[in-house]
């Protein structure tokens, strides 16, 4: 799910009018999404943006770290109650891993070294309070649904791009043409 989550995101931004990369590695880690768009003054917009796709959450969206590991005696994923402090902290390093990592910052930095926004796609996710902290901490989410809708309006500036095979399968779901 996570590769065509990924895929229709890329999409939606191409019929946006944004150049993307997609799935760039640094290291063992990757960046799902670096997109850019001249916005209407001329001036260029950078996002990143990470995908986390799941179509039954069964836990939450970020790990434990691994000191709450040790300290709480549980799996990163564990479904034990977690306090809002637990979970911030969660969701700090989860960005940290997926945003601010050195190595990611350096590609960022060589294709523009200035501000990115940084962009958070999920499909459903069990404990929304989490994506409540990810906007606090300055983390636009974005929900797969509202892109797919989007999509299937029809009047974005490109009316397809590489993922339009995608696109046409989901307009059959709706009976259009």
């Amino acid at each position: 799910m996570a590769l065509l989550a990924e895929e229709v995101v890329e999409e939606w931004l191409n019929c946006q009018g944004y150049f993307t990369i997609r799935g760039i590695r640094a290291g063992v880690d990757e960046i799902d999404i670096l997109a850019t768009n001249p916005n209407d003054k001329g001036q260029l917009k950078f996002r990143h943006i990470e995908v986390q796709a799941s179509i039954n959450p069964v836990s939450y969206l970020t790990p434990l770290t691994k000191d709450l590991q040790k300290k709480l005696g549980v799996a990163p994923m564990s479904m034990r109650r977690r306090t809002p402090e637990v979970m911030k902290d969660c969701v700090k390093n989860w960005i940290e891993k997926k945003f601010l990592k050195n190595k990611k910052m350096q590609i960022r930095n060589s294709l523009y070294d200035g501000d990115w926004s940084f962009e958070l796609v999920v499909n459903k996710v069990k404990f929304p309070e989490e994506l409540e902290i990810f906007e606090q901490l300055g983390i636009k989410v974005h929900y797969l649904k509202d892109i797919v809708n989007d999509m299937l309006k029809g009047d974005q500036l490109i009316k397809s791009a590489s993922g339009a095979d995608l696109v046409n399968l989901m307009l059959l779901g709706k009976g259009n043409d």
